[in-house]
């Protein structure tokens, strides 16, 4: 798997840096890809995010999840910077009937959750200065995402069928970049270690797989006719958690963010962003 030194979004504008990448399970070659840059915040987004494929190649799993996080957590502690790791709502079994918080104890259900888990883990045990970002349900310009699969089946189907017994909040990576960049400024100047530790990250509100489904489809006005099944019906190898909304309060309370509602973040990708119009 690889490490990029930073990806930018919109929101986001790094100068004098070059895109490079590293297999962040070869130590020696993390080390010295991120020694090269001497950085003071490095933000770490590798991962092997595929939640089926975790469940049925466990050991990539927790080599990338976690033996990949533990090196650059090591590189992170050698330079004395600040490490940010976006982490998933994954991490818990989804059988709380509220949003949960950061305090709430993770259990995950799946392999993909208990090596992002074990990465928290790593990182907590190894630094001091840390965010760990929890968030979920991502969707954006770069790479497989929801959003994506959804139209490109309705180039095949005229009729689709998705899970309506999985509740969680959808959230966009433009969004989230916004977002860190607002803890970044704040890491830079109040050099605090009450601002440390894991937070939830999403856009506001929430939905099942279903009901998201039907807004995309709602909003780029298609026929496709979308079937609500339940888990049962669709057999995955891993199991996912039936809700996983995350209490973004903590963030709000502490870093004065809140992202926008879903839907409204939705509608920007599909008809605002360049590379989806």
């Amino acid at each position: 798997m690889a490490i990029q030194s930073w990806r930018c979004y919109n929101a986001l504008e790094v100068k004098g840096l070059d895109l490079e990448e590293c297999d962040i399970t070869n130590q020696k070659e993390t080390t010295e890809t991120i020694e090269d840059y001497n950085p003071r915040i490095i933000i770490h987004t590798a991962a092997y995010t595929d939640v089926d494929g975790n469940e049925l190649s466990p050991e990539k799993a927790f080599a990338v999840n976690a033996g990949g996080t533990e090196n650059v957590a090591r590189v992170t502690k050698e330079l004395g910077a600040t490490l940010f790791y976006i982490s998933t709502d994954y991490v818990f079994d989804g059988k709380k009937d509220k949003p949960y918080k950061e305090t709430d104890s993770p259990n995950p259900a799946n392999i993909y959750g208990q090596s992002k888990l074990d990465g928290e883990k790593v990182i907590q045990a190894l630094l001091e200065r840390h965010l760990i970002l929890r968030t979920s349900w991502l969707f954006g310009p770069k790479g497989k995402n929801f959003v994506t699969a959804i139209l490109e089946k309705t180039k095949e189907n005229e009729t689709l069928q998705v899970v309506d017994d999985q509740i969680g909040s959808p959230t966009y990576t433009l969004d989230l970049a916004k977002a860190i960049k607002v803890l970044l400024s704040t890491i830079n100047s109040k050099l605090s270690t009450e601002v440390y530790g894991i937070y939830h990250i999403t856009n506001s509100g929430s939905c099942s797989w279903y009901e998201f489904a039907r807004e995309i489809i709602s909003l780029k006005q298609l026929n496709t006719q979308i079937l609500p099944v339940s888990s049962a019906e669709i057999k995955r190898p891993a199991q996912r958690p039936k809700m996983s909304i995350l209490d973004n309060s903590k963030l709000t309370n502490i870093f004065n963010v809140k992202l926008r509602f879903w839907k409204e973040a939705l509608k920007h990708f599909l008809f605002e962003n360049k590379e989806t119009k």
